[in-house]
């Protein structure tokens, strides 16, 4: 039902630079809001974890680790959420996968509210040292 259109990541050097996006939508009718979006990575091994994620109203929540080499923006419009990220090092290294929380959709006229969770696929991100 949910889908995300994802566009950025791949292979960066150390200290470089990149911009992930995401498109969400659904399968039938269209997305009016969505309370919540943001950006989750999983490294090799380890657990995943927060990068960032933003309200619709313009409300972020950064993970500690991530504050001043991640920038988090949506367009609300177009349902889209973008990551900045600069200075990357090799521990960046991990797929990130785009999170929408708590959707409103309509379909044929039929207004719904949920307060789920829907996940992208994930994008691989690789920092070379």
């Amino acid at each position: 039902r949910f889908s995300c259109r994802r566009l950025g990541g791949g292979l960066v050097q150390a200290g470089g630079s990149l911009r992930l996006s995401c498109a969400a939508s659904v399968s039938s009718g269209n997305i009016l809001r969505v309370d919540r979006m943001g950006w989750y990575r999983q490294a090799p091994g380890k657990e995943r974890e927060l990068v960032a994620t933003m309200t619709d109203s313009g409300t972020t929540n950064y993970a500690d680790s991530m504050w001043g080499r991640f920038t988090i923006s949506r367009d609300n419009a177009k349902n889209m959420v973008y990551l900045q990220s600069s200075m990357l090092k090799p521990e960046d290294t991990a797929v990130y996968y785009c999170n929408a929380h708590g959707l409103t959709t309509q379909t044929m006229g039929i207004l719904q509210v949920d307060g789920e969770d829907y996940w992208g696929k994930g994008t691989q991100v690789t920092v070379s040292s």
